[in-house]
């Protein structure tokens, strides 16, 4: 299975999924840009629930803009506030104190482009759970892509993904199981296992 997905911020598990189960993977960079997607959004469970961090674009939808002409609202600080909302979320998660340095980069360097950002923290993502994908970006953009499986809807907010597997996550006992959060909530709570867990899903 060959499949066609956005690259998003911190992608959610079920992108992962997708993308684990598919033989090769063909990121859409080619499409419009819309708003209230996980394009520049990603949700980890805090200490509170369900908490949503947002990358600030400067993105009129007046005007139409390429996703990947897209630029990052680097006035506003956002880099230090993820940072201390992670570190707040999962200082206490098994995993956590092993993975953090690695993703430090993202935290640290200046993007000027949110598919630039999306495809570090890809990479780097892929590079902590020791996956290797077949990797392509798509050079035109394909209404309906008849070739491949289209994941492309993933990205959408609304979209529900209520049968993954249960694991076991920081604040699980103040407000029960959140699926479908970002995969560092799935990484910094079962660290080598994340690999296992995906492959073990089903998006059906």
């Amino acid at each position: 299975m060959d499949c066609l997905i956005h690259p998003t911020y911190f992608p959610n598990i079920a992108h992962f999924v997708a993308m684990v189960k598919s033989d090769s993977v063909c990121f859409e960079v080619c499409d419009n840009y819309q708003k209230q997607s996980y394009r520049n959004r990603t949700e980890i469970y805090g200490a509170n629930g369900k908490l949503a961090l947002s990358v600030p674009v400067s993105f009129s939808q007046k005007n139409r803009q390429l996703y990947k002409d897209v630029k990052i609202a680097n006035e506003d600080d956002w880099q230090l506030q993820h940072l201390k909302s992670l570190q707040s979320a999962y200082s206490m998660s098994p995993f956590f104190e092993f993975y953090i340095d690695d993703l430090m980069s993202l935290f640290e360097t200046k993007f000027d482009y949110i598919l630039d950002l999306n495809l570090k923290c890809f990479e780097i993502l892929v590079d902590n759970l020791q996956i290797e994908l077949n990797v392509t970006e798509s050079v035109i953009f394909e209404k309906d892509a008849s070739n491949k499986t289209d994941f492309r809807p993933l990205a959408k907010r609304n979209y529900q993904a209520s049968n993954l597997e249960y694991y076991t996550q920081v604040f699980t006992e103040k407000h029960g199981f959140i699926p479908n959060l970002s995969i560092l909530d799935l990484l910094f709570n079962e660290g080598p296992n994340t690999e296992l867990y995906l492959t073990r899903q089903s998006l059906d």
